[in-house]
This record gives C-alpha cells, structure tokens and sequence, in this order.
C-alpha cells in the first residue's frame, strides 16, 4: 500500500544520520524555469525535469538537502516517492531507460545552456529494484558531477543525489530508515 507524503516525510535523512557538520537546507522558492532539452528525443517526450535528475512526477512524496559546511562539494539531496510497486518500477525505469539512452545532450535552463553527460553506474545491492547514474553538468568551462541512486523496495523509492563518493556512504542508510516500520 502506497504511504502518505506525510509519513514519508518522517523516513526522510536527517542531520544525524548523515554525521557531524551537516545541515539541512532551507527549501528553495518555486522556480518555474523553462526547461528545454536538445539533443535527446526519448528525453525530449519526458520533458526538461527528467532531463535534469529532477523529481519524479509521483503525488506522495518528501524531499530533503543538506549540505556539510565548509564544502561546496558536498551536498546531499534525499527523495522518497510512493506508489503501487509497477507503477513505480515502470516509471522510474522508462526515466532512466531514457536519461542513459543519450550519453550526451544539451539542457536549456531558462537561457542559460548547460551540456549533460550520463553514464550508468554500478547500483548497491539494496531492495527490489536499483538503478545509478553519473550526471556530468557542464555550463561555460564549469562542471559538476553527481552520482544518483535510486532504490525500490515494495512501494517506497529512494532518491539520493550527491558526490560520487558520498552517495554510497548515505544510501544504505536512506534505504534502511525509509523501510522501516513505524
């Protein structure tokens, strides 16, 4: 049975699941910036939030982001989805089918270009279901590289983006406190 975005909210990671150093970031306003995808057809049908990483188009869900001071690098993104178990694993791996499908495509932003490249990634052997990307986003000379994590275990999926090194040490975690009973 499908949870409530209000309990997932209480599943979600928080500053003492992560360790010292890290807090939680305010929500951003609502940014309703054009997003337009070049270069990608099976991207293009989906639409510009799927071509980012960007949330999932499921009602029950919660979303946290925390960032440790002192490093610009090292923010932590969490979203937990709920849903019937094939509407989720069907969803989310057209999603992923699609974002992998093109290892690289342009991104406009408003009116700012940003050049996306993805790779799959190896998946922990957590849940049900897994699938793992890195995202390389790249404006002007600038790049960034996220490693996303995505786990289903019955009709929970787990969200973590992040440092391709901090994401394996967060998602076990994430997974384990969003299954938990309670």
């Amino acid at each position: 049975m499908p949870l409530s975005s209000a309990v997932l909210s209480k599943r979600l990671l928080d500053e003492s699941d992560l360790g010292p150093g890290y807090v939680r970031k305010p929500e951003p306003l609502k940014r309703h910036d054009d997003v337009t995808v070049n270069g990608c057809p099976a991207l293009e049908k989906l639409g510009g939030n799927a071509a980012v990483g960007g949330s999932l188009a499921f009602p029950r869900k919660a979303k946290a982001s925390f960032f440790y001071a002192g490093s610009s690098d090292s923010e932590v993104s969490e979203e937990l989805y709920s849903n019937t178990e094939t509407e989720l694993s069907d969803d989310v791996g057209r999603i992923f089918e699609a974002m992998t499908s093109c290892p690289t495509y342009q991104v406009l932003v408003g009116s700012t270009p940003v050049t996306v490249t993805t790779q799959k990634a190896p998946a922990p052997r957590l849940g049900d279901e897994r699938w793992s990307q890195l995202l390389t986003f790249t404006v002007g000379r600038r790049g960034s590289v996220v490693k996303q994590t995505v786990v289903r275990t019955g009709t929970v999926v787990v969200v973590v983006s992040v440092s391709p090194g901090l994401v394996d040490a967060h998602v076990a975690t994430a997974v384990d406190k969003a299954h938990r009973a309670g």
